[in-house]
């Protein structure tokens, strides 16, 4: 037996610890939550775009930007694998960035089962071995054979998740499905099952449709909520992605190609950029940022300065 720790309320911490965010405005750093919505919402599409976000540390959305990226660890248990890696290509395309230049990591196991004590070690290892910034698990209903309206057997499993959060820094993200015909009711309390699932999350987006409008809601335990805001599927050439389709805040397009990536980088700067700073920049492999420099300096385009830096031509 021990005695727990205490301490006179005067002398706790005064300063209310500053908001961090791993996708800004969307998900707090660190934090577990739901992305809920009734089938044929494009839950999966946003959970893969802030997948994309995360890992290439490009605007989430092409709106929400992401202050520090990070590996991404997924498992995606109601898509074939080739779908994933289309739908990550598509979205990493919209992004101006190249999925094989992320550290988007899939776990590729035919079944994972958190009422399962055996997996919930197996997946507690990886996540240790691994050590991603967002966990993303898509969805729920296929991690388990509980009954999801006890809140007897829900809490068990939320609370493991919670375990893996705190013990490992780690963001966790569950795709849920809402209730079929709840469109009338809040957004958390449309979720199907227990109420823990809206009770657990810190950070929770809700997805829902009324016939061609497709729309997303926002909540924080700790923060100011966004407004509800439009959201669109578009398709661009191999891009098929997420939009906010309220544009009047809009934010810069990202460079399509990884050739415009270095281009707007060496415009930007006031200084021939050093490799090590302009791959920094790009987010790429070195060996990925070696070829292209080569070809741009093959052209024209580039050149190399006299310190071992890089210029636009005529920058």
């Amino acid at each position: 037996m021990r005695l727990l720790p205490v301490a006179p309320a005067w002398r706790l911490a005064e300063g209310v610890p500053e908001q961090r965010w791993l996708v800004t405005g969307l998900w707090s750093d660190e934090a577990v939550g739901i992305v809920g919505g009734e089938p044929k919402c494009c839950k999966s599409f946003l959970a893969l775009d802030l997948a994309v976000a995360v890992a290439a540390g490009v605007p989430c959305l092409r709106r929400f930007a992401v202050p520090h990226c990070g590996r991404v660890l997924l498992y995606a248990a109601e898509d074939a694998l080739a779908i994933v890696r289309r739908r990550l290509e598509g979205i990493a395309a919209a992004a101006g960035v190249e999925l094989t230049d992320l550290d988007i990591q899939v776990i590729t196991a035919p079944t994972l089962r958190l009422d399962l004590e055996a997996d919930r070690r197996s997946l507690a290892l990886t996540v240790a071995k691994l050590q991603p910034r967002l966990l993303i698990l898509d969805p729920f209903v296929r991690l388990h054979r509980i009954d999801e309206n006890a809140s007897g057997e829900v809490a068990p499993l939320l609370a493991y998740l919670r375990e893996l959060q705190r013990r490992h820094h780690v963001a966790v993200l569950v795709v849920h499905h809402a209730k079929k015909g709840a469109g009338r009711a809040r957004a958390g309390q449309a979720l199907r099952g227990s109420s823990e699932f809206h009770a657990w999350g810190d950070s929770n987006l809700y997805l829902r449709r009324e016939g061609d409008v497709l729309t997303l809601t926002v909540e924080h335990r700790a923060a100011p909520s966004q407004k509800p805001m439009r959201i669109e599927l578009v398709e661009a050439g191999d891009a098929l992605a997420l939009h906010v389709a309220d544009r009047s805040n809009p934010v810069p397009p990202a460079p399509s190609s990884l050739d415009d990536r270095i281009a707007s980088a060496l415009a930007d700067a006031a200084s021939p950029l050093p490799f090590g700073e302009l791959r920094s920049k790009c987010r790429v492999r070195a060996a990925t940022l070696y070829e292209r420099l080569a070809a741009l300096t093959a052209t024209g385009r580039i050149v190399k300065a006299g310190d071992g830096g890089y210029r636009l031509v005529g920058a």
